[in-house]
């Protein structure tokens, strides 16, 4: 990284960008996923937009309606000085698990200062489609995100391997 975690607006806030609702199927998935690690105890993290807090508040509902424990919800805005206030509210606690949702752009910045200024680790995080494009890996760098694993609209699951994102749809069999 360089002399400071923030992204130039150019890069993180292009002109035209879209944000999809997250699906049935990938709210399965994220499920799957955080159950499979074995986590009792998570922390959520969303950009503000109205997909990724209806995305956020879905898997809080999925998550605790399994007999799991939420200890918090925290969001960051698209735009700030920092994200140093939202990154050390997101890292407090050590959870077993970190979720997040988000915009892109959004979602960069706050990870950028995630790995900057705090113990959050990748490989103990699970996000959304939205956050699991090239175009959003590759604001943070793929190599600054070992293990950082998701689900994608359909189903399926992507992952940060080797410094690549890598991406498998959901099979045939588990429909």
């Amino acid at each position: 990284m360089t002399t400071t975690p923030r992204l130039p607006a150019s890069l993180a806030y292009p002109a035209a960008t879209t944000e999809t609702e997250a699906t049935e199927a990938e709210l399965d998935r994220m499920l799957q996923l955080a159950l499979q690690s074995n986590a009792r105890v998570v922390r959520i993290g969303h950009g503000r937009s109205p997909a990724a807090a209806r995305a956020a508040r879905a898997f809080a509902c999925r998550w605790e309606a399994a007999g799991r424990i939420v200890l918090c919800a925290v969001t960051w805005p698209e735009e700030a000085a920092s994200w140093l206030r939202q990154a050390t509210r997101f890292t407090a606690a050590n959870p077993d698990l970190w979720v997040m949702a988000g915009p892109a752009g959004g979602w960069a910045q706050m990870t950028r200062r995630l790995l900057w200024s705090t113990s959050w680790r990748p490989e103990r995080t699970i996000a959304f489609a939205g956050i699991g494009t090239g175009r959003a890996i590759g604001l943070v760098g793929a190599v600054n995100l070992p293990g950082l694993t998701g689900a994608t609209n359909d189903g399926g699951t992507w992952a940060v391997r080797d410094g690549q994102l890598e991406i498998a749809a959901q099979s045939t069999e588990a429909r």
